[in-house]
């Protein structure tokens, strides 16, 4: 179950509550549930109760109370403790986690897109400055991954026209008619992956979004040194109103780089699931394989991919994906060392249910490097 479907579970139980008369409330349009902070437990944790406690004309503890009744008979749900002066700490049933993990391993990399937006036409009109064509061609993709039918387009001809003064030794050509692709430096293409022309927007721009304008790079030639998975990184990563930092520090493997963590994750996933297969075993979903607090601190993260992708491409926020795979990395690098059998030990169903677990959590990593435009290696 993920952290969408378990929102909706929620708001399931909050509707037979007023529907048999226990609580005379309007039912909210949305519940957040989000992992269970200091003092909480289970898998995930929410507010609601606190939130309908003064509509209803009850204390928190007594609505707690009674959405807890009706969550224990929802599908998918395991135990539900209700703490501090209201919180409704809720444990998914172990075939639920399964059943995540098996839906993980199915879509593979593609896990986390859906046609959320479809329909939806976004396109994007991007001022000739590196950081904010490489965040307009992320975002490109993260939007169709959604579904959006989305587009890039050059600023007006007077704004390249502004950038060639700003820098006399650009090679650029204005367009000739309207509709001519205005090329882009031929090292962005070449090292960076972009595009390597943009057509110009519309004018007047009309319905066509904003310049995507983040914060520009001081020093944007160091970006070609760092070659194209650390320099999109590099761009991406921060947020688009906070500085990117362009240094080597992008370069280096060791744990203080969040990239490398990232990909080494994703690696040391790949190496494995070669291994099991060395031994004559291959991933099998498991409830075994969700008994801690941190395996269950992984399958929420993994629970939420999908939000967070949504969330990223409505937002126009694609460093959330970034942020999402560093959590998604540092959650599971500490649960590997025990998916393979030890010394003579024999490969159990919790080795492969834990393997499982392990792949799923590589292909979510998979997925975001590809939406970045970040090679995800099978060797490192």
């Amino acid at each position: 179950m993920t952290p969408v479907e378990l929102s909706r579970t929620v708001l399931r139980a909050v509707r037979c509550a007023v529907e048999v008369g226990e609580l005379d409330v309007a039912v909210p349009e949305r519940v957040v549930v989000a992992p269970p902070g200091g003092g909480g437990c289970g898998d995930y944790a929410t507010g609601v109760a606190l939130q309908l406690a003064r509509p209803a004309g009850e204390t928190p503890q007594r609505v707690a109370g009674i959405l807890r009744t009706h969550l224990l008979r929802q599908r998918g749900i395991g135990e539900v403790v209700v703490t501090g002066p209201g919180f409704l700490n809720i444990s998914l049933r172990g075939s639920a986690a399964v059943g995540l993990v098996t839906e993980i391993l199915a879509a593979g990399a593609r896990y986390g897109e859906s046609d959320v937006l479809g329909g939806h036409v976004a396109p994007l009109v991007v001022p000739r400055e590196v950081r904010a064509v490489v965040h307009a061609d992320v975002l490109r993709r993260i939007l169709r991954s959604q579904g959006a039918d989305a587009h890039l387009y050059a600023d007006s001809p007077s704004d390249i026209r502004a950038h060639v003064h700003t820098h006399p030794n650009t090679d650029i050509s204005l367009p000739a008619r309207p509709n001519t692709g205005i090329p882009l430096p031929p090292s962005w293409h070449t090292v960076l992956g972009v595009p390597d022309s943009l057509p110009p927007a519309p004018a007047p721009h009309g319905d066509v979004a904003a310049p995507l304008a983040p914060v520009p790079v001081a020093a944007p030639d160091a970006l070609l040194g760092l070659g194209r998975d650390a320099a999109r990184w590099a761009l991406v990563y921060p947020a688009a109103h906070d500085r990117a930092v362009v240094s080597g520090e992008h370069l280096v493997q060791r744990e203080s780089n969040p990239l490398f963590r990232v990909r080494y994750a994703h690696a040391r996933v790949r190496t494995l699931v070669r291994n099991a297969a060395d031994l004559g075993f291959r991933a099998e979903p498991g409830e075994t394989a969700v008994q801690g607090p941190a395996e269950r601190a992984l399958l929420a993260l993994l629970g939420d991919h999908p939000r967070v992708l949504a969330a990223a491409a409505a937002q126009r926020a694609p460093d959330r994906v970034a942020r999402q795979l560093v959590g998604v990395a540092d959650a599971v690098l500490p649960l590997l060392p025990d998916v393979l059998p030890l010394g003579e030990e024999k490969p159990s169903a919790a080795h492969r249910a834990r393997l499982a677990l392990a792949e799923a959590a590589g292909a979510v990593l998979a997925g975001g490097l590809d939406l970045l435009g970040i090679d995800a290696p099978d060797h490192l």
